[in-house]
């Protein structure tokens, strides 16, 4: 199947795909049930036109049909988790790599400026809780409002191109209906990225305040020189192993390449704070 949704059958093949449970399998009756719940409408579409669906889907090697359910295929998982991702926003990569990349640099300003300019536990403790705690609100009101008004235009974006291929159906009957299951799907869409919006960005806050309570609190309550070797390399490995090889294996992305530009923006950030906080 290609992207572009081109008639009815390309609009229903992407509602299957994306109601598909973890198990990539489903009884036909469950998965009509399960549709209708999803577009909370219980007449948008019927049951001749998602088996004509499911034939199609089969005869395209996406899924195969036993007696009475459906199974997906290899090839249809994988266009199954990449609809879902698409449609869903639910791979909070960003978010995380937002977070530990916050949380490690607000700890090593911190414990670097704490450690050159010899302040005390309780004022270190002072100015770690303040820093901390206005890095990950701001990064997570950020991404609550930034990331929503983003994700609303790209949506906005993917309904435009695809009513614009439906515009082409030369039956009246059937381009109205599929404008009508467009605008439905795209209505119970907002209203799932919103929630996966909001569910992101408190990923984000815990991420960032993880990564950055944890070194801070070595190095407040370890003694020296302790405190400052094992809350450094507390940090090394927060960029190392988690945020470099998550958002290496993410993207696609050498993990040495995603090294070198971590460390490189680490290294760039944590040196105009203290410029900044020294003048």
């Amino acid at each position: 199947m290609t992207f572009q949704a081109t008639d009815l059958h390309d609009i229903m093949r992407i509602l299957l795909l994306i109601n598909f449970g973890k198990k990539h399998e489903a009884e036909t009756v469950e998965l009509k049930a399960r549709l209708d719940k999803f577009l909370d409408c219980y007449h948008c579409i019927s049951r001749e036109d998602m088996e004509n669906s499911l034939k199609e889907m089969e005869n395209e090697g996406l899924l195969t049909i036993g007696e009475g359910n459906v199974i997906l295929t290899e090839r249809g998982v994988t266009l199954s988790r990449e609809f879902q991702g698409l449609l869903f926003k639910r791979e909070p990569i960003l978010e995380i790599v937002a977070g530990l990349t916050d949380g490690s640099i607000t700890s090593l300003i911190v414990i670097i400026s704490a450690y050159l300019g010899g302040i005390a536990a309780h004022l270190t403790l002072f100015a770690a809780t303040l820093t901390l705690a206005a890095v990950a609100l701001t990064g997570f009101s950020s991404l609550v409002l930034g990331g929503k008004t983003e994700d609303i235009a790209d949506l906005m974006s993917l309904r435009n191109l695809m009513e614009s291929g439906l515009h082409c159906i030369p039956e009246g009957d059937e381009r109205d209906k599929s404008m009508s299951l467009i605008a439905t799907l795209f209505t119970v869409l907002r209203k799932e990225i919103n929630r996966s919006n909001f569910v992101s960005a408190t990923i984000s806050l815990v991420a960032t305040l993880i990564s950055g309570i944890i070194p801070i609190a070595i190095f407040i309550l370890l003694p020296t020189p302790y405190n400052l070797i094992i809350s450094l390399a507390f940090v090394a490995v927060i960029v190392g192993l988690f945020l470099v090889r998550y958002r290496a294996r993410k993207t696609g992305v050498h993990w040495r390449v995603t090294l070198i530009e971590t460390i490189g923006i680490i290294i760039a950030a944590v040196l105009v704070s203290l410029l900044v906080g020294s003048g």
